[in-house]
C-alpha cells in the first residue's frame, strides 16, 4: 500500500539529506518525493509517497518529528486533499501517428510544449491516476522520454472527500 506524508522544514542547507537518511537508516524506500517552498519565507514543503503499511509509517513520522528543522509531519494518505503530478513525455509521432497522439492529448486536456519532424512532447497536470493512464495509452506508441515531478498534495479545508463522490 501508497502512504503519502506531507511535512513543512525550515528551508535550511541539508534538510532535505536528514529527512532522506531517516528513510535509508530503517531500509524504507521512497517512491517520490517533491519538494518546494511554501506561502512562508524560508519554509518548504515536503511530500513524500512511500510503500508500506501503517507501522512502517508511524516508525517513519516518529523518526522524522525528532529532526530540529521539522515543523510538522502529517499522514496524508486518507485525508481528503487535492493531489496534482506533472509529467512531460516525449513520443514519437510520424505523420501516421501524429493525429492519434494529438486526439489523446486533447482527451486529457494535455498541453502540447513541443513539437518536431519526429517527435510531439506534452505536458499532463493532473491526480496521478490521470499521469498513469495517458502514460498507459501512449505506451502503444514508441515513448521517447518521460519525466514526472512526484506527487504534490495539499489539505482541503471543507474536508471533502472527492475519491469518495467519484462513487457516486
Amino acid at each position: 500500500m501508497k502512504k503519502t506524508i506531507s511535512i513543512t522544514a525550515f528551508n535550511e542547507a541539508g534538510v532535505l539529506s536528514r529527512i532522506c537518511t531517516v528513510f535509508s537508516s530503517r531500509g524504507f524506500n521512497i517512491d517520490s518525493i517533491a519538494v518546494g517552498p511554501t506561502e512562508t519565507t524560508g519554509i518548504s514543503r515536503i511530500t513524500i509517497v512511500l510503500p508500506g503499511n501503517d507501522q512502517v509509517l508511524d516508525q517513519v513520522i516518529k523518526q522524522l518529528n525528532k529532526l530540529i528543522q521539522i515543523i510538522q509531519v502529517k499522514d496524508t494518505t486518507d485525508t481528503p486533499c487535492v493531489e496534482r503530478e506533472l509529467m512531460l513525455i516525449q513520443v514519437e509521432a510520424c505523420q501516421k501517428t501524429r493525429p492519434e497522439i494529438i486526439e489523446i492529448a486533447q482527451i486529457f486536456r494535455a498541453k502540447i510544449v513541443d513539437i518536431s519532424d519526429k517527435s510531439i512532447m506534452m505536458e499532463i497536470t493532473g491526480d496521478p491516476g490521470k499521469t498513469v493512464v495517458i502514460q498507459e495509452l501512449l505506451k502503444k506508441y514508441v515513448v521517447l522520454k518521460i519525466a514526472r515531478t512526484g506527487k504534490i498534495v495539499l489539505e482541503r479545508d471543507l474536508g471533502i472527500n472527492t475519491e469518495y463522490l467519484k462513487t457516486l
